[in-house]
C-alpha cells in the first residue's frame, strides 16, 4: 500500500523526504544504509518514514485518489474477464454486463 500512496502522492513530498523514503520503500535499503547516506540518525530516518508514512495516508483521506484507482482497476478487470468469458460462450448476458461495467467507469471518469 506504501507503493500505491507513493506513486499517487509522493510529489508533494519535499526532496529529502522523497528520497529517504524511497531508499526505504521503494529500494529497500535498511534504516542505518539510509541514515549513513543522508547523514542522519537511525531514529531520524525511523521518524521521517513514519512522518512520510501520515502525510501520504492523509492525503488519500482527502483526496481518495488511491481509492478511486483501485475501484476503477477492479471493474476493468472485470471487464477484460467477462469479455474473454463472452469470447468462448457468445454470451449475450455476459456483453450487457460488460456495458453496465464500463458505463460505471466513464462516469467515475
Amino acid at each position: 500500500m506504501q507503493t500505491y500512496l507513493y506513486d499517487f502522492y509522493g510529489e508533494l513530498l519535499t526532496e529529502h523526504q522523497r528520497s529517504v523514503y524511497e531508499d526505504f520503500v521503494l529500494n529497500d535499503f535498511s534504516l542505518s544504509e539510509i541514515a549513513q547516506e543522508a547523514g542522519i540518525s537511525r531514529q531520524g530516518v525511523h521518524d521521517l518514514v513514519k512522518r512520510c508514512d501520515r502525510i501520504l495516508e492523509g492525503y488519500e483521506e482527502k483526496l481518495h485518489l488511491l481509492e478511486r484507482f483501485l475501484r476503477t482497476k477492479e471493474k476493468i478487470t472485470r471487464i477484460r474477464t467477462l469479455a474473454q468469458d463472452c469470447q468462448e460462450q457468445g454470451n449475450d448476458t455476459v456483453m450487457a454486463e460488460i456495458a453496465a461495467i464500463s458505463n460505471e467507469v466513464l462516469q467515475e471518469l
